[in-house]
């Protein structure tokens, strides 16, 4: 039978099942990790970041028209796969088959980067609040400025879809980007990775904004230095000899001590088995998200959910070892103390 121009109707089970296969088969064969967008109720975002980057691309006429047909698409679990790197986006949406979605966002300018972080220095509490969108006010309307904020503009985004559909924006496209702000909702230092700039720099509270008035400063305490000092008070200084360097005392060997420190160590860390469930135990006894749970523990939001999600027993890093340890020991209330010093 022919359907014209059109490819027959394929239920959402079917197109979403041959999708998750094609990701399954592109993970084999290129090491990559699935990460599917899954939307919980009708609401495709609840946070700040996740909002905000929506109602930025709605805020264009042009965009605004076409990214209705994603709508639909991102709520039914159709993005089978969305990883945001930086400068672009590189997803797997189910159609009628798996299509493959890139786009390409301009990296924010050195000149905007550095303005934003001038009206925010010294206004943003931690980090916690940054991610949170816990800002005041005027902060707020400065990273949402549609001219200099950090969302980018129809014209820094470049959209590649591999379907027939000859439109601009087609609904593949439309529910990746519906996507990117469903994944800013957990993870939203996301956007600052996908813009190739470091969030932490917003809320440094010396950053180097004037740095050739700091060099004139420095230089000039280095010339004082170097002048000697009767030339600059008009006396003569009287020449003092230098105290005599008393003989340091001989350390005592400290061997014994460290070898007990790191034997005590390695019996310390086996208190804690880390595997993905024990990992998730102790999220949940804290109450944390799993941002919250990630600034606690220095790595990133998606760290938590590939251990949280891997069966057996973890391979980690010596400092990731450390931090659950530690983080093991805590009561609630010790962790979320750490959490307000952060």
């Amino acid at each position: 039978m022919s359907y014209g121009h059109w490819k027959p109707y394929v239920p959402v089970a079917e197109r979403r099942a041959k999708g998750i296969l094609k990701v399954q088969q592109m993970a084999e064969k290129q090491g990559i990790t699935p990460q599917p967008v899954t939307i919980q109720g009708r609401k495709i975002t609840k946070t700040f970041w996740g909002t905000a980057w929506c109602d930025h691309l709605e805020s264009y006429a042009d965009l605004a028209n076409r990214l209705d047909r994603g709508r639909t698409y991102v709520r039914n679990g159709s993005v089978c796969h969305l990883d945001i790197l930086e400068g672009n986006i590189n997803a797997m949406v189910s159609g009628s088959e798996p299509y493959s979605v890139r786009i390409n966002i301009t990296k924010l300018s050195v000149t905007k980067w550095r303005t934003l972080k001038k009206k925010c220095t010294g206004k943003i509490n931690s980090l916690l609040s940054l991610l949170q969108g816990k800002l005041p006010e005027n902060i707020l309307e400065t990273v949402t400025d549609k001219q200099y904020g950090l969302f980018p503009a129809p014209d820094e985004i470049k959209l590649r879809c591999d379907c027939p559909d000859g439109a601009y924006m087609c609904k593949h496209l439309a529910a990746v980007l519906y996507g990117i702000g469903a994944r800013l909702d957990t993870q939203p230092e996301l956007l600052f990775t996908l813009r190739g700039i470091d969030h932490n720099e917003l809320i440094s509270s010396d950053i180097d904004l004037d740095s050739n008035e700091k060099r004139e400063a420095k230089s000039s305490r280095r010339r004082i230095a170097d002048t000697d000092l009767s030339d600059v008070f008009g006396v003569e200084m009287a020449d003092s000899p230098l105290p005599a360097r008393r003989p340091s005392k001989a350390k005592k060997p400290i061997k014994k001590k460290a070898a007990a420190k790191k034997t005590a160590k390695k019996k310390a860390a086996k208190l804690f088995d880390p595997t993905g469930l024990n990992v998730a135990k102790l999220r949940k006894k804290f109450s944390m998200t799993h941002i919250e749970f990630a600034l606690l523990l220095g790595v990133s939001t998606q760290t938590i959910h590939n251990w949280e999600t891997k069966p057996g027993k973890l391979t980690l890093r010596s400092h990731s070892k450390e931090a659950l340890f530690q983080a093991s020991k805590y009561t609630a209330k010790k962790a979320w103390e750490k959490m307000g010093n952060l």
